[in-house]
């Protein structure tokens, strides 16, 4: 049985002041990329430091402007790849990059001779304030976790004094979310108090779900709280560094945002240690969606996931939102109907804005392309086959065709499953363009005659074979199809009538192709089909739709 009472509920903030469920997300926050750091030591394998040197430039690209670049204290191989940077010249003038390290002072010694030729840095340090970690790890009081930070805030001051660049201080209190509200900010402020941020010169508190332990709504009141009870607020840059424990990383940081957090820390598709660090992407991409700036450089997601999945070794999942291989693809029938009802209706409106069911953005949008946009399976239906037809070939199915072809490519897959649109394409040739036997259309000539009664006659002259053998017939109708149709039925016996007639063309250009459709009924035995023809000509692509519709009913018959 699962023992679910071994687990305590996380407490709750009683912050009835709370003003976040009221508001929405304006603008992007800064953005700080820690794949470099939180998302490297997750790896297995981690980045070597030229694949690291890539890493940084692909970042660089996407337009972060704060980097977390390592810990130069904890390696010699983190050491070298922030030398790497700077040597090179890789470190653009209106990048900051970011370093981690620990209160103590041979890291932060070293850590600051990682960083000479750095015009601006942010220094990055941190120590765990929960009472989880004080009780069990520390086995400290609150004055000396407070201690820690205190401590830690002046070597970095000392050595700041002396540095010829500018220092940017980051103090995180880790495992946040397991710590009192009241002792995180007094702890907060004892840092705050040491360094002395100014408006022109601010402080970096960064409020870690280190460990994701309650719903999205508490971290978000935790937020607001901290947001509030700051003082000099416009000397602090609120940061928060969500990690994805519950699976709700994106929403606690989007939540954070509303209560008055300025900056994200987080990794690209989320990499980082357990379930992972917060999405960036998948932030950037939902604020896109909503119209908003996302102020990255997200447009071809492709490039992304190659870089990613090859410097990382790591996958991104085919559900991943907005980069998985099947998010933009729709398998469910009513699904494909409703994009494809969805897309003409956009087409229609022409309003410049994206509104397509099912589809949040356009997929072409971020470099992806329609191809894989309907797959088609057992669970499609017929709007789903109509859709590919359309989007792939230019094929314009008259609806009532619909289901009479569906149900063809019904049987393939659910002998074989998913049905390519090559293959869908090979079944519409088999089933109406290559019906050719027994009777097998080759010439046509057409001559129209007006009558007294104001009305035309057309005498149509058509060859044709019939099981391989040359034959030839003519005869007169109001148009070329009721001529053609009127001679079948004298020459073959065959009782057809067509019940309706559609053309579109299927190119542009003076080599333009027609597609015509017939819907004909086979008087003898009730039954109905589908005839389609293509040419040049739209006449001879009618009296090759009505040769494959004649041909699908005698084999119906047989």
């Amino acid at each position: 049985m699962l023992n679910y009472k071994r687990y305590k509920r996380v407490p709750v903030v009683s912050f009835p002041e709370r003003t976040w469920p009221d508001k929405e997300i304006q603008k992007a926050p800064v953005w700080c990329s820690v794949d470099l750091r939180d998302g490297n030591q997750a790896l297995i394998e981690p980045m070597v430091v030229e694949e690291k040197i890539e890493f940084f430039n692909l970042l660089v690209k996407l337009g972060f402007k704060e980097i977390e670049v390592g810990f130069p204290s904890a390696s010699q191989l983190e050491y070298d790849f922030l030398r790497s940077l700077v040597d090179r010249g890789l470190i653009p003038e209106d990048v900051t990059v970011q370093v981690l390290v620990q209160c103590r002072e041979h890291l932060l010694k070293r850590t600051f001779e990682a960083l000479e030729g750095i015009p601006r840095a942010i220094v990055h340090i941190y120590n765990s304030t929960s009472t989880l970690q004080r009780e069990a790890v520390f086995h400290m009081d609150k004055e000396q976790i407070k201690q820690i930070a205190v401590d830690g805030t002046k070597l970095v001051k000392e050595y700041a004094k002396d540095f010829p660049g500018k220092i940017i201080l980051e103090y995180s209190p880790e495992s946040f979310t397991g710590t009192e509200l009241d002792y995180a900010l007094e702890v907060c402020t004892a840092v705050q108090e040491v360094w002395g941020p100014t408006p022109e010169n601010p402080l970096i508190f960064n409020l870690p779900s280190t460990v994701e332990m309650n719903t999205p709504n508490v971290y978000a009141d935790q937020i607001e709280w901290m947001h509030t009870h700051f003082k000099n607020r416009d000397s602090i840059i609120l940061s928060v560094h969500p990690h994805n424990d519950r699976g709700t990383g994106v929403a606690s940081a989007e939540l954070a945002l509303l209560a008055g957090a300025d900056r994200v820390e987080g990794t690209l598709f989320g990499n980082g240690e357990r379930t992972g660090n917060v999405d960036i992407l998948n932030i950037a991409y939902n604020m896109f969606s909503h119209g908003i700036n996302p102020e990255l450089n997200i447009e071809n997601i492709n490039e992304l996931i190659e870089v990613y999945e090859r410097l990382c070794k790591l996958p991104v999942h085919e559900r991943h939102p907005y980069a998985g291989k099947l998010v933009f693809t729709a398998f469910s029938g009513s699904h494909q109907d409703a994009i494809n009802k969805g897309i003409q209706a956009m087409n229609e409106r022409n309003d410049g804005y994206w509104e397509v069911p099912y589809l949040p953005i356009d997929p072409a949008d971020v470099g992806r392309q329609y191809e894989p946009l309907v797959r088609i399976n057992s669970q499609s239906g017929k709007g789903g086959v109509a859709f590919v037809m359309d989007t792939y070939f230019g094929f314009k199915l008259p609806k009532a065709m619909h289901k009479e072809f569906a149900e063809a490519i019904q049987k393939i897959s659910e002998k074989q499953g998913e049905v390519a649109p090559e293959q869908i394409m090979e079944e519409f040739r088999k089933e109406y363009l290559n019906q050719k036997e027994p009777y097998y259309f080759r010439r046509l000539s057409v001559e129209e005659k007006h009558t007294d009664k104001n009305s035309t006659v057309a005498n149509v002259t058509v060859d044709y074979e019939y099981n391989g053998i040359p034959r030839s017939l003519t005869a007169a109708g109001n148009g070329p199809i009721d001529a053609v149709l009127t001679g079948i039925r004298r020459e073959t016996g065959l009782e057809v009538r067509v019940l309706d007639y559609t053309e579109h063309a299927l190119s542009l250009g003076s080599n333009a192709q027609a597609a015509a459709y017939i819907h004909m009924l086979d008087a003898e035995t009730g039954r109905t089909t589908f005839g389609v023809g293509v040419s040049s000509n739209i006449t001879r692509a009618s009296i090759r739709a009505a040769f494959s519709a004649m041909n699908r009913l005698i084999a119906m018959k047989r």
